[in-house]
């Protein structure tokens, strides 16, 4: 895994050049600075806000029949008008993840020489490197999981050369600094008003410990000073409400501890797509986004995915990866999004290279977090909907809030909690294990079932159950009188979840033994679902009726669930449905100021990918990486879309790129494994080690001349399977399998 590396040639300037590092609950975006070392710090469980029981609207059970008769009538803008008034949720202490104070190390400033910053993705280390009055600096920065701290080392090839003043500064809530000893220390509380009411949220406590192998140590009321040491070592904990304990120790110690946990996930999986280009990282993603070719920054950039994964999710974290994963530029926070979990999409993408990235353990807190949130969600879908089961909508906080959202046109995102809640059953595919299914998956899977066959009512035209009141997020419909509306009943979305959540429940149950009739109700609901459709213009219709758009360049797909992350139409057995989703696709793209942003430009490559269109996959990964990230390849959801009043970093681009990449080159149902399904034309040789597929198989492909060269096959225990590569099928009955062209 050599040459796995972001490098630049001068310091980062802002946030979008500074590097990230991450220990699952603790980050960091590291600058390089010379005279000053910035160091961006930011905490998952950082929240302002509290659990609140009065955020579901009072009115919401009685008012639900008629706005749904209202809606049957063909009175879509007076239902919209009462669904307004009283089915959107109505937050008290919501909340958001808060930037936290920066680390500011004060350094002797002069002409340097030599300098160079990088991120090596394989140890998980950011390296800085310079020559100043001819003495060599290295600083080391790195995030610990095993010892729970951001550590930074600084050392040079002469004694006595290193001084520096260590402070923490710049914080965005009230809070106090001190010193105590040779540590810095900040406490506050991460309270705001923009999201919450000022008052309530997570105590926060940062010690930034200082210690110097020679040299003199001394410190003032906010600062500790070093002069003249050998080496300096700064070690970073951050406790909170939530946990975290002060952790001491050497670093070489734990540095190696890093290095050893680091490497035994980054390196399960190897990709190889062209060779490596001896330029900073910044000069290749502009010399891409001109339209040059980079075949081994694709190669990174899926790598990058991984390493972001694993730095902000892993086994032990207290939280799953929020919309900015653990780092935090303040923006997203200051603004009317929020920097929390949303359901309509990207919360579920943020893990889209988890699995077949071979990173099964970084879902574990998204497991716990849907778990909790289905222990949340029981109250709202008993007092909103008068349903069995739960539910969650749009968005959700660190306490789990389910009620909708606060806007019509956004926030009645029904299915939201059934989205998430498919990630559960993802982990098992992957990772087949009947105590995981039956201890933690199934029964959030059984009650979100549970809460849709509640929810499902006859449609009168043709009996069909659909689900609703709901919003196709976030997109708008107009109405037959021309009136911009959002509320319908039976969403494409909204039928595609309803289908699999009720398949995965029977599935589960199935393999379980257990509900034999619950197993026969959602069979037969199943079957009275109604069909998707294509619309006037060859499109997959997002709506039970063919309505168009009042924004034809929108930028939610939501209908195209149904192709992924669902596999409700593929090319092979449903080519109309598949070209009407690929219409829907044209047609977003063609309409004029299309809606072009991260999360996108991610999406429709899993979308084409599942459509076995590797060029037009990889012309959206091409745009991920060279529109839609910057120079530190960190994706942004671009300035004047969806509210953004300027570029806002976005976690769901880098793992949702990463997700997709891996898609292209293989794909599983459970039932078969297909090599190579979207391999792009201009991929003519290549090779990947590692990747997971569907029912326990880890794959190592290689191709040569744009065919496949080579495949290994390594079963779990028991795992049988198809194997598919373009019209050729085998059967694989467990162990290994080995083939060579």
């Amino acid at each position: 895994m050599s040459g796995l590396e972001l490098w630049y040639d001068r310091p980062a300037e802002r946030w979008f050049e500074a590097l990230p590092i991450g220990n699952g609950r603790i980050g960091g975006m590291v600058y390089g600075g010379v005279g000053t070392e910035t160091i961006r710090l930011s905490e998952s469980t950082a929240w302002s806000g509290a659990p609140s029981t009065t955020d579901v609207s009072p009115t919401a059970l009685e008012n639900l029949p008629r706005v749904r008769q209202l809606l049957f009538d063909g009175q879509a803008a007076e239902a919209q008008r009462l669904a307004e008034k009283h089915l959107t949720g109505r937050p008290t202490a919501f909340g958001t993840n808060l930037p936290l104070p920066r680390l500011r190390l004060d350094l002797p400033g002069g002409e340097v020489s030599e300098y160079r910053r990088s991120l090596d993705l394989v140890d998980g280390i950011v390296r800085v490197a310079y020559r100043q009055n001819g003495v060599h600096f290295v600083r080391e920065v790195l995030a610990s999981n095993p010892h729970g701290v951001l550590a930074v080392r600084l050392g040079a090839d002469r004694p006595g050369a290193i001084s520096c003043t260590a402070g923490l500064d710049d914080s965005v809530f009230p809070g106090i600094c001190t010193t105590d000893g040779t540590a810095v220390m900040f406490r506050g509380q991460a309270v705001e008003s923009l999201h919450s009411n000022g008052k309530q949220g997570t105590t926060v406590e940062i010690r930034a410990r200082v210690e110097a192998e020679g040299g003199t140590v001394s410190r003032t009321g906010e600062t500790v000073t070093v002069t003249g040491a050998d080496a300096v070592v700064i070690l970073v904990t951050i406790v909170t409400d939530w946990g975290g304990a002060f952790s001491i120790d050497r670093f070489d110690t734990i540095r190696a501890a890093h290095v050893g946990d680091h490497r035994a996930l980054m390196g399960r999986v190897e990709l190889e797509l062209g060779p490596p280009v001896a330029l900073p990282t910044d000069v290749r993603r502009e010399r891409l986004a001109r339209g040059e070719r980079d075949d081994d920054l694709v190669a990174l950039y899926f790598q990058y995915g991984r390493y972001l994964t694993m730095a902000g999710s892993r086994a032990d974290s207290p939280l799953p990866l929020a919309l900015q994963g653990v780092w935090n530029d303040g923006r997203a926070s200051a603004m009317g999004w929020s920097n929390d979990f949303h359901l309509d999409i990207n919360t579920q993408q943020n893990y889209w290279a988890a699995e077949s990235g071979n990173l099964a353990e970084c879902h574990a807190p998204l497991v716990r977090f849907v778990q909790r949130l289905a222990e949340a969600g029981r109250d709202t879908a008993r007092t909103m909907y008068g349903a069995d089961g739960w539910v969650a909508h749009t968005v959700t906080n660190a306490w789990g809030y389910s009620a909708p959202g606060s806007g019509i046109g956004w926030g009645l995102n029904v299915t939201g909690g059934i989205w998430i809640a498919l990630q559960l059953w993802e982990h098992y595919e992957y990772q087949p294990d009947e105590r995981y299914l039956r201890d933690e998956a199934y029964p959030v899977l059984r009650e979100a079932a549970l809460f849709m066959l509640s929810y499902l009512v006859p449609e009168p035209t043709h009996g069909w159950l659909v689900p609703g009141p709901a919003e196709s997020p976030e997109n708008w419909y107009l109405a037959p009188d021309g009136t911009p509306c959002s509320v319908a009943m039976g969403t494409t979305a909204d039928r595609v979840f309803a289908e699999a959540i009720l398949r995965i429940c029977g599935q589960a149950a199935a393999i379980l033994d257990v509900d034999a009739d619950l197993r026969s109700r959602v069979e037969a609901a199943r079957a009275r679902l109604s069909p998707l459709r294509i619309g006037r213009h060859g499109q997959l219709q997002e709506w039970l009726e063919d309505y168009d758009e009042p924004d034809p360049a929108h930028r939610h797909t939501a209908h195209l669930v149904a192709v992924f992350p669902e596999r409700q139409i593929t090319p092979r057995r449903d080519p109309e449905l598949a070209r009407a989703a690929a219409v829907t696709i044209e047609r977003r793209q063609q309409a004029a100021g299309w809606e072009q942003t991260e999360w996108v430009e991610a999406n429709f490559a899993a979308f084409y990918a599942r459509l076995l269109d590797g060029d037009r996959a990889l012309t959206h990964v091409t745009r991920l990486i060279g529109d839609a990230s910057e120079a530190n390849l960190l994706s942004y959801s671009a300035g004047g879309i969806a509210g953004a009043p300027e570029n806002i970093y976005s976690f769901d681009g880098n793992s949702g790129g990463a997700g997709a990449i891996a898609e292209m080159l293989l794909q599983s149902d459970g039932e078969e494994i297909e090599l190579l399904p979207a391999l792009p034309s201009q991929w003519r040789d290549g090779s990947v080690r590692g990747l997971r597929a569907r029912g326990g198989f880890t794959v190592d492909l290689a191709w040569r001349d744009g065919k496949l060269h080579e495949v290994r096959i390594q079963a779990d225990a028991g795992a049988r399977t198809r194997v598919r590569y373009r019209d050729a099928v085998i059967n694989f009955t467990g162990g290994q399998i080995h083939f060579a062209a």
